[in-house]
């Protein structure tokens, strides 16, 4: 005869949803079916008793033969526990938790097994609700025995510490396996003992405060996350205690769960750590820059002056940021790997933090693009001390894997409130300075000053126009005559770009070839170029060749020879009246690319020069490093050959040198007849300037008349 308590022991069973749970006899057929077995696998109770719960697996897994190899383990071995895929009737699928677990009677023998499934995406509510089901059976202790080997698999199976205590005694009345293991290591330490002598002290007091609130009308449940001492070490436990039973003649339990959140907070720490600092070096990114920047401004206008203003630039303190990027950064990764590289920003990192001041935040906003943010700089003076530090501390040269690396910084300096009262403002202004140390040369501190914002504004005009300036025929070419230095007869015209814009008339090349090269637009403006100065030399009856401007930026493109090539091709110009200049920089940057790009250029037949020779770098190895047809000199000794001893010695050296390479030499600037024939006599090949003609349109040259004559 069925007992009221087996009533509510399957009442209780079917009830739950949120665990599948149901019993299988010793073949795998259904027996009953609970509600949580309905909303998981949308199967009711009455499709599904009598079947066999192979129904329930994908094919795939019945094709694996999953559910006979799940029935044979749990029969050997008394429990098979698996996760996977699991499908519902409407062909959704969830990943869960499953568990058989063989039951048997008193005489050992197999009666059946419990299934439970479990949905992991709502742990703790199926935990909640399974803890409920187990106090509930550990009440009815005596009851069937089937009931309760299955109640004891499902708390068993729970992954979170379940601990119950006795309201009356204080004595530990249940702790499921995870408990034990938590906090002994072993079974059965905990059952029977006095949960203040058992128990860590915070759970043992958790559980003491939850049976105390029972008393108070609005009695909740307790829930607390801290460090506690367990068989394991200290390990961050989320716990939640409350009272139940208590009512009529059920005794008052205090009911505490535990789960070990350990490494669920130490990666929370490190997410927030990762998100906030540079995983290189180390160091806060931008988005902490910009926080302990704004923090830094906003403690700085709280504090009052003496006469209860909150001015900081009254009371004499500034806050400064400097803007920091590296000299020639690019060139260390191309040539010595990325390795070589991520190790000397995590030097370079450390050298900074030496130069800085205590409170002073440093940080890596991205590549080779560092920050400082300087709270309480009492003077600019101060400030361009701290700069200065910093440009002194990348001097000492570096060593990394038998390498010795040089390199230096550029740094963009601005004070707030002088410069702007933002974060925003403040770092905008530092950027603008960065980028007028690196135009001044690199390897030195620049401080904001109000005609930069103006200057980047007149660039971001430049800039907007220049996208469309092609298409809009705006841009076209000059030439320039190049003549043979011992009797003046042109040989050759140098293609010099022009911007006519609309609104504002001619702008110089020396305000928008800058901003093409910083926004990659002079690839499409070089490729114009070289396609408008080979079509238009290309006409020329008398041969003369046609020289074209490179940009050390188009030297990125890999593309670069076939470009040049596809511009004879559709101009039928031959290579051999081409002529490319280029500078020093296309050899200091990444130059074992660069040369091969050179050697490509040379293979088309076409000649190429060297231009502003004895600028910059200049050094001899270039021309041992690669065969150049020409060296330009460039116009700042041309200017001076007549009047100063170091000009003319400089021009006698290259003319010398080239006469010994067999290669010709250009003068660029020539403006009198004196220069013209001073460098003559030093056996220049070549003269260019406005003695021999300013650039003018191709329709002005020449060169249009004889072709007009010819086809006439």
């Amino acid at each position: 005869m069925t007992t009221s308590t087996d009533v509510m022991y399957r009442r209780l069973v079917q009830g739950i949803t949120d665990y599948a749970i149901f019993m299988l006899d010793p073949h795998g057929v259904v027996m009953n079916w609970n509600a949580g077995a309905t909303k998981a696998k949308q199967f009711t109770g009455d499709e599904m008793v009598g079947r066999h719960f192979s129904c329930l697996y994908r094919p795939e897994d019945l094709a694996a033969g999953l559910p006979e190899a799940g029935l044979r383990e749990a029969r050997e071995t008394g429990r098979f526990e698996t996760e996977g895929w699991r499908i519902r009737r409407d062909g959704t699928v969830f990943w869960a938790l499953a568990v058989i677990d063989a039951i048997r009677d008193e005489d050992g023998h197999l009666i059946g097994f419990a299934k439970i499934t479990r949905d992991c995406t709502d742990k703790r509510k199926r935990e909640l609700e399974l803890l409920d089901a187990k106090a509930i059976a550990e009440r009815h202790r005596d009851e069937l025995v089937a009931t309760t080997a299955f109640l004891d698999s499902v708390v068993a199976t729970m992954p979170s510490s379940v601990i119950v205590q006795d309201g009356a005694t204080g004595l530990i009345r249940l702790a499921n396996r995870q408990a034990e293991r938590l906090l002994c290591r072993c079974a059965g330490e905990l059952v029977g003992q006095p949960a203040e002598a058992a128990l860590p002290a915070p759970l043992a007091m958790l559980l003491t405060s939850a049976l105390a609130a029972a008393a108070t009308p609005a009695a909740a449940a307790v829930t607390v996350e801290a460090p506690v001492a367990t068989a394991w070490g200290s390990r961050t436990l989320r716990m939640r205690a409350l009272a139940i039973g208590g009512r009529g003649e059920q005794p008052l339990h205090g009911l505490l769960i535990a789960e070990d959140v350990s490494e669920a907070h130490a990666a929370s720490l490190r997410i927030h750590h990762l998100a906030h600092h540079d995983g290189l070096t180390g160091l806060p990114n931008r988005e902490l820059f910009r926080l302990r920047l704004c923090e830094v401004l906003a403690a700085a206008s709280a504090v009052p002056d003496a006469d209860g203003t909150r001015d900081s630039a009254s009371r004499g303190t500034s806050t400064a940021v400097l803007c920091l990027d590296l000299d020639d950064f690019k060139r260390v990764n191309d040539t010595l790997g990325h390795p070589v590289g991520d190790q000397l920003l995590r030097i370079l990192a450390q050298r900074f933090r030496h130069a800085l001041r205590p409170g002073d935040t440093l940080a890596r906003l991205g590549g080779d693009e560092f920050a400082v943010v300087a709270p309480l700089v009492a003077t600019e003076a101060e400030a361009d001390a701290l700069a200065d530090r910093l440009v002194a501390a990348l001097r000492a040269p570096i060593a990394i894997e038998g390498q010795r690396i040089e390199t230096g910084v550029s740094i963009g300096l601005a004070l707030a409130p002088a410069d702007a009262d933002s974060a925003d403002g403040l770092l905008r202004s530092g950027e603008l300075a960065l980028s007028e140390a690196k135009r001044r040369g690199r390897g030195r501190p620049v401080r904001f000053h109000g005609a930069l914002a103006a200057s980047a504004r007149y660039r971001r005009l430049i800039e907007t126009d220049l996208r469309g300036a092609i298409a809009r025929r705006e841009l076209g070419l000059h030439y320039q005559p190049i003549v043979r230095a011992e009797d003046g007869e042109t040989v050759g015209y140098e293609a010099l770009l022009r911007w006519q814009h609309p609104a504002r008339g001619p702008i110089s090349p020396l305000d928008f070839i800058p901003v093409a090269e910083e926004t990659g637009l002079i690839h499409e403006i070089g490729a114009f170029v070289l396609h408008e100065a080979c079509r238009e030399a290309s006409r020329w009856t008398s041969g003369r060749s046609i020289a074209v401007n490179l940009s050390p930026v188009q030297f990125r493109n890999a593309a670069l020879a076939a470009q040049v090539a596809s511009a004879l091709a559709a101009s039928g110009l031959p290579a051999t009246r081409l002529e490319v200049e280029i500078t020093e920089s296309v050899l200091l940057d990444a130059s074992s690319n660069n040369l091969a790009l050179l050697g490509q250029l040379k293979q088309l037949g076409l000649r190429i020069a060297l231009d502003d020779f004895g600028t910059g770098y200049s050094s001899l190895s270039y021309l041992c490093t690669f065969r150049f047809d020409k060296i330009k000199i460039d116009r700042a000794f041309v200017r001076e050959i007549c009047v100063s001893r170091e000009a003319l010695a400089v021009v006698r050296a290259i003319t010398g040198l080239s006469r010994s390479l067999a290669i010709a030499t250009t003068a660029e600037g020539v403006e009198t007849p004196d220069q013209a024939a001073c460098l003559r006599r030093e056996g220049c090949t070549q003269l260019q300037g406005y003695l021999y003609g300013k650039p003018m349109p191709a329709s002005a040259l020449p060169e249009s008349g004889m072709a007009l004559r010819a086809g006439a």
